[in-house]
């Protein structure tokens, strides 16, 4: 009887162990098939929603050519999104909450880091790896959130790297002198015209006048037309976007001054979307990350934006997000961890995505060293008339 019980119980333990196995293989399972989610908080009506939808809508259909390919060490990705309203601070970090109540694994934001605080707030908080496909600064970071700030990076080249882009490319054009004109309205635009400001003098140009004004709402446009107008210069030197409302007054009101001074502008001042029928906006020029005119480089990029019927370059910083996300997690042997997954994106030195070869570093979570498309518009048509390469990237 005691060989027989011993026989029992060996049987017994042999099958416990049989089944712990099978609870193990089968929880390994349910863990690689689960979906890796994302959480997307955007803005789909404020002066944030030019960017934040055609980058949104890139996301998607970047996500989508990733799943048809096995998704990310066997997992799909899923995007589930909460539209934050104009970025109200109340109803951004509502939706963070709401994201992050449902289990999202990473957190995406809008592009700005003034108006992305909230979510961000909450998202590092709660441990979560926090993207924002372009923000342009380098406070998306610990900069701005502290040590929990080692949580977020932006997709976005960072201001000084565009600022000294297009210094460069001023300086190559034989516009040795140059009047800054400065949206004071948030950080990015404000840092860019530094950086442009720190390369152009570097090179040997110089700056004859620097004036200031907001907008989003502000009646200084008319103010700083004259003050711009009262001065010569070979390119007036601005970043503001066409939605804040600005960038078309002042604009118009050089032009019908008979003032055809050059306009240089960061990629914010991208598209068509904002220019006036009368008078047509000519002599503009901008940097920014893609063509949306069916003339950029890389042939992927143009079926892109015409799938989209992109308005602004800015819509295939949805798609480097996905990629870099991607290469993170693969890195990361799969893991959604955010501590993790922010380790491997420090690591970055020109991992590819469709926006070109994008780096980070310990001290700028924002891309640095990528390539900008040149962008002309003459009355009221844009065309790409070439490439552009920051060689510096000063400190402001």
């Amino acid at each position: 009887m005691q060989v027989r019980r011993k026989v029992a119980l060996s049987s017994l333990a042999a099958l416990v162990a049989v089944a712990a196995v099978a609870v193990g293989v089968a929880t390994a399972a349910t863990k690689a098939s689960k979906p890796i989610v994302i959480g997307w908080a955007f803005d789909g009506k404020g002066a944030m929603a030019p960017f934040d939808g055609p980058a949104l809508a890139a996301a998607k259909i970047r996500v989508a050519q990733v799943n048809a390919r096995g998704g990310v060490k066997g997992r799909k990705l899923q995007i589930v999104t909460c539209d934050t309203q104009g970025n109200k601070p109340a109803i951004a970090k509502a939706c963070a909450a709401k994201l992050l109540g449902q289990g999202v694994d990473v957190m995406f934001t809008t592009c700005d880091v003034d108006f992305a605080a909230p979510v961000v707030q909450e998202s590092i908080n709660a441990g979560k790896l926090t993207v924002a496909p372009c923000i342009g600064t380098d406070q998306m970071g610990p900069k701005r959130f502290g040590a929990k700030g080692k949580l977020a990076f932006s997709f976005g080249n960072v201001a000084q790297d565009e600022g000294s882009a297009m210094a460069e490319l001023a300086w190559s054009k034989g516009w040795k002198t140059a009047q800054l004109a400065t949206d004071t309205v948030i950080v990015y635009f404000k840092d860019v015209v530094k950086a442009f400001k720190a390369r152009y003098t570097q090179l040997g140009g110089k700056i004859v006048g620097e004036e200031t004004y907001q907008s989003l709402g502000s009646s200084s446009q008319s103010a700083i037309v004259t003050r711009l107008n009262s001065k010569q210069s070979d390119v007036i030197v601005t970043a503001t976007a066409g939605a804040f409302g600005a960038l078309p007054q002042i604009i118009a009101g050089l032009r019908t001054l008979d003032n055809d001074t050059m306009v240089l502008n960061s990629w914010a001042g991208d598209g068509v979307y904002w220019v006036t029928k009368d008078p047509q906006v000519t002599n503009y020029t901008f940097v920014t990350y893609a063509s949306i005119f069916g003339d950029d480089p890389v042939p992927a990029v143009n079926k892109l934006a015409k799938t989209l019927k992109a308005g602004t370059g800015g819509f295939i910083t949805g798609s480097a997000a996905i990629d870099g996300v991607s290469v993170a997690i693969a890195r990361a042997g799969g893991s959604t961890n955010g501590v993790r997954l922010a380790a491997q994106m420090e690591k970055f030195k020109n991992v590819p995505t469709l926006s070109g070869l994008v780096s980070f570093s310990p001290q700028l979570h924002s891309v640095y060293g990528r390539q900008y498309r040149v962008i002309s518009i003459q009355n009221n048509q844009g065309k790409r008339i070439g490439m552009v390469k920051a060689k510096v990237v000063p400190k402001i």
